[in-house]
């Protein structure tokens, strides 16, 4: 992380600015996430999310140890058009003084290709998720950082009920490779309204999804389901997460021996 990086972060000291921090600090010290020395692969989708979480961890810490360096990584996944939004990105982390890598991919066309249309979105996480990892280690970066935010993390534990038959979500924090490697998701206590705010209010170079399928998945069917209970109970949202901390196993199905 660069000084230079830091300083122009008096300009956008908001007050969600310093909300935002709070949680993402928080989060981080409750699951230790972030430690002296750490190498970190952010991962960059040129989304809103992941350029917030990008723009907080690149500024001064109160409890996250201040000598982390990070290293902003965008996997480019193939979709036509998008060649002006990663130039706009390209640019951002420039002038950012990031370090950065940005690599142009098939991923996307070949997920929702003949070979794989039953579950586009499967394989495409899968083949993003494996590059990271190389990519981190080609970098020599002991953590993973990604954008998953408090939303992400409820709408995953209701997808897994509901098509996958299990009661399991993202972890805040998660070690691969035997420890070797850990991913993180510093957003994890943060909703996904206050993110996108604060993109408004930095005017990130948000790059458009282009996957054919991002309006019409699980997950967005998960999050329209989710927006109407809220219509009924604004707290639905917040309870879920809740109950992932007080979990009952002693009221869960055991079959008897």
């Amino acid at each position: 992380m660069k000084d230079a990086n830091r300083a122009g972060v008096t300009e956008h000291r908001s007050k969600l600015y310093h909300h935002l921090k709070k949680w993402l600090e928080t989060a981080s010290a409750d699951y230790a996430m972030l430690e002296e020395g750490d190498r970190v692969l952010v991962g960059v989708s040129g989304g809103v999310d992941s350029l917030v979480l990008l723009d907080l961890l690149n500024t001064p810490h109160i409890f996250i140890p201040p000598n982390i360096s990070l290293v902003a990584a965008t996997i480019d996944l193939g979709f036509d058009g998008a060649d002006g939004d990663f130039g706009r990105l390209r640019l951002h982390l420039e002038q950012g003084g990031y370090e950065y890598i940005m690599e142009r991919t098939d991923i996307g066309p070949l997920s929702h290709s003949d070979y794989n249309k039953k579950n586009p979105c499967f394989l495409c996480s899968r083949l993003r998720r494996k590059r990271l990892f190389e990519l981190a280690d080609e970098r020599g970066c002991n953590k993973i950082a990604l954008a998953h935010h408090k939303d992400d993390i409820i709408e995953t534990l209701l997808l897994n009920i509901f098509y996958s038959r299990e009661i399991s979500t993202m972890m805040p924090k998660q070690s691969v490779f035997g420890g070797k490697l850990h991913i993180i998701r510093p957003l994890a206590y943060i909703r996904e309204p206050l993110i996108k705010r604060y993109g408004r209010e930095r005017g990130f170079p948000v790059i458009e999804n282009r996957c054919p399928t991002s309006g019409n998945s699980r997950r967005s069917h998960i999050k329209k389901l989710l927006d109407a209970m809220e219509k009924d109970n604004r707290k639905v949202r917040e309870n879920i997460f809740t109950a992932m901390k007080h979990v009952k196993p002693d009221y869960l199905l055991h079959p008897l021996d």
